[in-house]
């Protein structure tokens, strides 16, 4: 039995009040403890807050993408071998380069390089398992399957190279492993928004085409969509956004799973416009006040990361035992 839908008036009540604790959580993360020399202290807030911000609405919005796709709300990209894919490549990037040529590479060249590399991989692996057989529910199965063969492929090849490593160089791929939401990638700000807000501007251009793809796959095509080609421009913009923002802040399994859950309780039968502003408003929320209670509350004695993804795993398992797919 499908949920209520919600109302419009509800709808927009809800958005301003996401709007209205984002903004409460900005200023507080901005101006508390402010002391010093202000313009240095809230420069360099400042670009942090850019970079949460990029990082929240990039992995909101491919989840939401990806699980309209799959046709399954509990997938991600992550879950299917993305985060794999991307400590293999930095891994193989090290053996390759060596430690100084690595860590000397141009940050700019570096993220767009690693950004083509992994959507065009990603574009591959996706558009293979869900493009052909149009993403329906009797893929599902076989989607999972492969893409956790896949992973354990890319961590099985990560791992040998890493054993080839010596243990400065181990050290700096473990560096670039695990997301790290207190320290976002140096100087890569502008060249993921120039990325990052094209594919989220194409992403709600095409929400009424995303409300009828997810009606599923028969329904759809009888409604005159392509869906094969709307399908692989979505796997191609869940890629992109997904290697942006892996790239600012390493991998993140389960953190669109949460926002992405979020989105669709407090919005249910909502339109695809509406669930992923909401999604990205979530996820910008749950980043930068979650940095800022971290960060000024707990006087960093703890990891926003590690709380993100143990609930997203917990979260993971709840909708997994009640099978909510969809």
């Amino acid at each position: 039995m499908s949920p209520e839908r919600i109302s419009p008036d509800r709808t927009g009540l809800r958005l301003a009040v996401l709007t209205l604790l984002l903004l409460v959580a900005v200023l507080g993360w901005l101006f508390q403890g402010l002391a010093g020399n202000r313009a240095f202290i809230l420069g360099l807030r400042l670009d942090r807050l850019q970079a949460l911000a990029l990082i929240g609405a990039a992995v909101a919005v491919a989840t939401v993408l990806f699980q309209t796709v799959a046709q399954n709300r509990i997938l991600t990209p992550s879950i299917m071998g993305f985060d794999a894919l991307y400590v293999m490549v930095q891994t193989l990037a090290v053996a390759g380069l060596g430690i100084t040529g690595y860590t000397t590479l141009p940050a700019g060249a570096k993220f767009l390089a690693e950004a083509a590399l992994m959507t065009a991989m990603a574009v591959m692996l996706f558009g293979t398992l869900l493009g052909r057989g149009g993403g329906g529910a009797n893929d599902i199965g076989r989607t999972i399957l492969t893409g956790v063969i896949l992973g354990i492929l890319f961590r099985s090849a990560a791992s040998l190279g890493a054993r080839l490593l010596d243990p400065n160089a181990y050290a700096v791929v473990q560096a670039v492993s695990f997301a790290n939401f207190g320290k976002p990638a140096a100087g890569l700000t502008l060249w993921a928004a120039a990325i990052v807000v094209p594919a989220i501007a194409v992403a709600l251009w095409l929400g009424p085409r995303l409300d009828v793809l997810g009606l599923g796959r028969e329904r759809a095509v009888s409604l005159g969509l392509g869906h094969r080609r709307l399908v692989v421009g979505v796997l191609v913009l869940v890629a992109v956004l997904v290697a942006a923002s892996t790239a600012l802040v390493g991998p993140v399994t389960f953190f669109g799973l949460i926002v992405a859950g979020l989105a669709q309780a407090l919005f249910p039968g909502a339109p695809h416009r509406v669930r992923l502003c909401a999604a990205m408003l979530l996820a910008c929320l749950m980043l930068i006040g979650g940095q800022w209670l971290f960060e000024r509350g707990l006087g960093q004695r703890a990891t926003l990361s590690v709380v993100i993804e143990f609930a997203g795993g917990l979260m993971f398992l709840a909708l997994l035992l009640k099978g909510r797919l969809r």
